[in-house]
């Protein structure tokens, strides 16, 4: 089913505020690798938030996966302070692991073994 406007809007929103709150907080730079927030996505009824993280140069994603999740209901209430004006209800968030950079990265790898017949 494909997003409607708001959806769209208000995910674009949360995210928005969510990038700031991690900065705010010093969870994009942790333990000499990177997170970032590669995309949210809003229930139609706007809700629920659901957060792909991308991690780069961390050595433990799950470990660090969980913390954030442990952090769930600061992060909630910082992002509620910041969006209350602008939807009616703070939406309930969970996150889950991007793995997307891995994926092209197992790909890439596969496409470098294939060789190419010369003619």
């Amino acid at each position: 089913m494909e997003e409607s406007k708001r959806q769209r809007q208000v995910a674009s929103l949360i995210e928005h505020e969510m990038n700031a709150i991690f900065q705010k907080e010093g969870l994009n730079v942790i333990h000499g690798g990177m997170i970032s927030i590669s995309k949210v996505k809003v229930t139609p009824d706007l809700m629920e938030a659901r957060f792909y993280l991308s991690f780069f140069k961390i050595e433990e994603p799950e470990k660090m996966l969980k913390h954030i999740k442990d952090m769930d209901w600061k992060l909630r209430k910082l992002l509620a302070e910041r969006i209350k004006n602008q939807v009616r209800k703070i939406p309930v968030t969970s996150y889950y692991l991007d793995d997307t950079l891995d994926y092209v990265q197992k790909i890439d790898e596969l496409f470098k073994t294939i060789e190419i017949p010369k003619e």
